[in-house]
């Protein structure tokens, strides 16, 4: 038998719990009733409204990803790394030649090049391998609701009804990123509405199961967004020595000739064309690590997902697909970043010594930064949770156990 004291405190605390619990329930019926008058003027009816909200509840675990953006908190050398591989190269032609005839077709309706929107498949879900799993009323409902950019939100909730209710994509198959970002190159719900387009002729658009739609939506995005059809994105550059990097940025373009003016040479020896075209110089490690210039196609590629990081990885990924090299400047590091075909070895290498890592996906989750900052612990590194090349290296030269 339960003393008094114990029985009264379980109580209180289950009475606390669940009055906590209480809060988002109805916070998220208030809101949602607040969408429901709203709807009509951004295109729903409250009839579909209330068909396609009808037991929709909140997943709270969306938010602690909403101030995470791998583009702006993970070191430049691993972010790339992982993105542009050998075996994405690889991936990329494949992709390229298998679905080369659609590709052609929104390459020339859209005036963009045909690598890059190859690339932008390639990052955004690894060429429809990776589409996230999360539902979007589900996921979009709760961020409309709770935390911060909840006007963003809204809309992109809202837009998502729309596109549900015009019948374009099924409902069960409605799924991506904890943000909403859907289908194989990751629209959002406003994106796809304004630009995606049929690019099979089946009368519907379908980034989720067409290849051909996403591939002409992702085109018509870049032209949208003022792509000019042979014109560079840019080229890496090498910087002469003392060289004043206060004149860097993406935004502060200027023309060719102030940069040979200074004693910038392309990378690869070829000359920098003599001309007024305006350029920005990008330092993303700083003026140590690779530089590069950059043009419009640049910046309509950063359009895409506001990263420089990001912008990066797709040029960079287009060119390796044409048949360019990796970057001849190394990063500024002595520990530079894995490849998805290292994480996967290292995650197997964990494995092997008792860590439960779950799946070996390259994917370095929760389980995987604990294993490693296990392993960086006994090994006596700092222990940081990053997986990179010496932790590889140690790891591999000492066998499970000792």
């Amino acid at each position: 038998m339960k003393p008094a004291y114990l029985f009264l405190s379980l109580t209180m605390m289950t009475g606390t719990i669940a009055a906590q619990e209480a809060v988002p329930a109805e916070r998220f019926t208030t809101c949602m009733a607040a969408l429901r008058a709203e709807s009509p003027a951004k295109g729903v009816s409250t009839a579909a409204f209330d068909r396609l909200t009808r037991g929709l509840t909140p997943d709270m675990s969306v938010l602690e990803f909403l101030d995470y953006q791998p583009e702006f908190r993970t070191p430049i050398w691993d972010y790339l790394a992982g993105l542009v591989d050998e075996e994405r190269v690889a991936d990329a032609l494949a992709m390229r030649e298998k679905w080369a005839a659609p590709l052609a077709k929104a390459a020339e309706r859209y005036q963009v090049d045909a690598d890059t929107v190859i690339a932008v498949w390639g990052v955004e879900s690894n060429f429809g391998r990776n589409f996230g799993k999360r539902p979007l009323l589900t996921s979009l409902g709760t961020l409309a609701c709770f935390g911060r950019r909840q006007a963003y939100f809204r809309g992109e909730f809202l837009s998502t009804l729309k596109i549900l209710d015009t019948g374009d994509i099924a409902p069960e198959r409605l799924v991506g990123s904890w943000a909403g970002a859907f289908g194989h190159t990751q629209f959002m719900p406003s994106t796809f509405l304004r630009l995606a387009v049929d690019g099979d002729g089946d009368g519907r658009r379908d980034l989720m199961d067409s290849v051909p739609d996403a591939l002409a939506s992702t085109a018509n995005f870049l032209q949208r967004a003022g792509w000019r059809k042979g014109e560079p994105w840019g080229y890496e550059v090498v910087l002469p020595p003392a060289f004043d990097s206060s004149v860097s940025g993406r935004r502060n373009k200027r023309p060719l000739s102030y940069w040979t003016s200074r004693g910038v040479q392309r990378a690869d020896g070829q000359p920098i064309a003599a001309s007024d075209a305006a350029a920005g110089l990008l330092l993303p490690a700083g003026p140590r690590g690779p530089a590069f210039l950059v043009f419009r196609n640049f910046d309509v590629i950063y359009g895409y997902n506001a990263a420089e990081s990001y912008a990066l990885a797709i040029a960079h990924l287009a060119d390796r697909i044409k048949g360019g090299k990796a970057f001849a400047t190394p990063w500024p590091t002595d520990d530079p970043g894995l490849s998805r075909q290292e994480r996967r070895e290292l995650q197997t290498l964990l494995a092997s010594r008792g860590h439960p890592i779950g799946e070996i996906d390259g994917m370095i989750g929760a389980n995987s930064r604990q294993a490693i900052q296990a392993e960086q612990k006994r090994l006596g590194m700092v222990v940081d949770g990053r997986p990179g090349q010496k932790l590889l290296a140690a790891l591999r030269a000492t066998p499970p156990g000792r």
